[in-house]
């Protein structure tokens, strides 16, 4: 085979390859109600997101090889222990990732981390990439949609003015 001919088959694969990728990341979530979301946590337990309503929730969507992932970690974590008495709570579900991977970064966490074993979840969710973080306000609709990594006056900018007037009791 010519050498051109060689170039040229791969500029076309590269071509439908980055194609199948935008398809996937334009994927809007459905207007209306978040999907469902009830995965175990790290510390065994389940977390429901449904049992979260009257709070604003941002799921973060990330994995341990995401290096965008694990850089925006700590504004997340800095957003949430500064808002997490004022009616907002931030999941990070994981995909794509050994658990004991995700134990090692999760010592840095501290809001739940959850298990996306068989990535149900990312289907639901339609994540296109990682990080991705949905933010869900307190009436369980997804308000709006970060691709990419998110910083700490990005996301609470974001939280303020859906932020309820009372918060129920944790």
């Amino acid at each position: 085979m010519h050498p051109w001919t060689k170039l040229a088959l791969v500029a076309l694969l590269a071509v439908v390859v980055a194609q199948l990728l935008v398809q996937r990341a334009g994927r809007p979530l459905p207007e209306g109600a978040a999907p469902p979301l009830s995965l175990p946590a790290l510390d065994g337990r389940t977390v429901d997101l449904a049992a979260l309503k009257g709070r604003v929730v941002a799921v973060n969507f990330w994995a341990t090889w995401c290096g965008p992932c694990l850089r925006e970690l700590p504004d997340l974590a800095a957003a949430w222990r500064a808002n997490r008495d004022r009616c907002f709570e931030l999941l990070g579900v994981v995909e794509e990732s050994a658990r004991a991977d995700v134990e090692a970064a999760a010592r840095s966490i501290p809001y739940p981390v959850l298990l996306d074993r068989g990535a149900a979840a990312a289907a639901a969710w339609q994540v296109g990439g990682y990080p991705q973080t949905v933010l869900v306000d307190a009436s369980g609709t997804v308000r709006r949609v970060f691709h990419g990594a998110v910083s700490r006056a990005e996301l609470e900018a974001a939280v303020e003015p859906l932020r309820p007037a009372s918060c129920p009791a944790r």
